[in-house]
């Protein structure tokens, strides 16, 4: 039997692809105007909740949470762009890539330290992309930067959320994504609009139901378990990706492609373990001191 933990991990990751597969079926309709309704319905749902459980949405750091606000709205700018333009799977695999920007930046953001081992796994995920590239004709150096670029943009947003730790209430942090995004995305579209057709309506309002739910199991699934036996089962998405991608846009690859997605993932995979046993060590040690 799974864990509740386990169970709301893995239909968190689950309602996260379907989310990227929704973005990927209206690919006519720019990423910038699909944010718009992404982060129309996650303001209203998350002003919802903060109004519910009495806590003020303006917050108190306001720096820190639009610097927040617009690493995040950029990250999924770009992301969406790539969806839209690469296969499912390589695109959904090159955003792990976050964790490790996270660790890079939090050097000099939050003043972490990295060790040796962990640069050894960098470069391994780092050597997938290259691989990813050099053997999938479909990807372009220019969407190869920017799904990059998104990863890049990620680790600074969560760079963010740690700094600002314990010192917001965490929706007040997820209410200032889509306050942010949404002058930023309103302006772009203005200029910009693609009127949606039909069934498009309800793709882009499900793309902020979708993401709703998904963080709204991720918490749920933080909150049940340790974060060490959590938080590897998001990298179960790339299988969502692999067969989300075959099943509505026939996507396949070779077997290069595969390889240089394993070693996407296990660079990261290796990274969370290594920085969860010197967490384990750390906390054995302060309880022996």
């Amino acid at each position: 039997m799974l864990s509740k933990g386990v169970r709301h991990m893995l239909l968190s990751t689950f309602f996260f692809s379907l989310m990227n597969v929704c973005v990927k079926e209206v690919s006519h309709i720019p990423a910038v105007e699909i944010i718009l309704f992404r982060s129309g319905v996650s303001l209203i749902m998350s002003w919802a909740m903060l109004k519910r459980q009495n806590v003020s949405v303006i917050g108190t750091h306001h720096g820190l949470l639009i610097a927040r606000g617009v690493a995040g709205a950029a990250a999924l700018i770009l992301f969406f762009i790539t969806l839209q333009n690469i296969p499912l799977a390589t695109a959904v695999t090159i955003q792990y890539l976050s964790p490790i920007f996270t660790t890079i930046l939090g050097v000099f953001i939050v003043k972490e330290k990295v060790k040796p081992w962990q640069w050894v796994f960098f470069l391994i995920s780092f050597a997938g992309i290259l691989v990813i590239e050099g053997v999938d004709v479909r990807i372009s150096p220019l969407y190869l930067g920017l799904s990059v670029a998104s990863a890049l943009f990620a680790g600074i947003a969560y760079n963010m959320i740690r700094r600002l730790n314990t010192r917001e209430h965490p929706l007040v942090i997820v209410f200032y994504f889509p306050l942010v995004a949404l002058p930023i995305t309103g302006l772009y579209s203005i200029f910009n609009w693609v009127q949606p057709e039909g069934w498009d309506w309800a793709i882009l309002i499900l793309v902020g139901v979708l993401t709703q739910l998904a963080q709204y199991y991720m918490t749920m699934a933080y909150q049940s378990e340790e974060l060490s036996k959590i938080s590897t089962l998001n990298y179960i998405g790339i299988i969502y990706a692999l067969f989300l991608g075959y099943t509505f846009f026939g996507e396949t690859f070779n077997v290069w492609s595969y390889a240089g997605m394993a070693l996407v993932l296990l660079g990261v995979v290796l990274n969370v373990g290594y920085k969860n046993q010197l967490s384990k060590k750390e906390a054995a040690a302060a309880k022996a001191g």
